[in-house]
């Protein structure tokens, strides 16, 4: 252990937030997403829901300032009846880490999955709410 690093973060996603690189792009994965099928290198994160590993990673990942909208998520399908209240909590985390942070990109559902395959890495959750994926850009370090 050490200090500092919050218990939710494990050895393995460390190391993968440690050799991403400016632009990569790293995506938490909602239980229903299928995080094994589009993922390059995926991380179990079983047991944990988004909201808590986005509040844990972002103190130390610095999202990237070169593009519009450094945090994207699955846009609702049209037609679909779902309002999700889960991207409040998002709004609400990215916000207390990042003063810079205007608003999200909304990814269509299939863009979103094809995009997900160009990822550095997946994160996979146990989250059960819907349209709870998220779609973090790193940027760099500049304290």
């Amino acid at each position: 252990m050490l200090k500092g690093i919050p218990p939710i973060i494990s050895p393995e996603l460390m190391k993968v937030l440690m050799e991403m690189g400016h632009g990569d792009e790293i995506v938490f994965a909602d239980g229903n997403f299928p995080a094994a099928t589009c993922a390059k290198r995926l991380v179990r994160c079983d047991g944990h829901n988004v909201p808590e590993l986005l509040d844990a990673i972002m103190k130390f990942f610095p999202l990237d300032t070169f593009v519009e909208r450094a945090v994207a998520l699955m846009a609702v399908v049209p037609g679909h009846p779902t309002k999700p209240v889960i991207w409040d909590e998002f709004r609400k985390i990215v916000q207390k880490y990042d003063q810079n942070f205007t608003d999200f990109e909304f990814v269509e559902r299939f863009a979103f999955y094809e995009r997900t395959k160009q990822a550095f890495a997946v994160i996979a959750t146990s989250e059960k709410a819907l349209y709870a994926n998220v779609i973090l850009k790193k940027g760099v370090v500049v304290e």
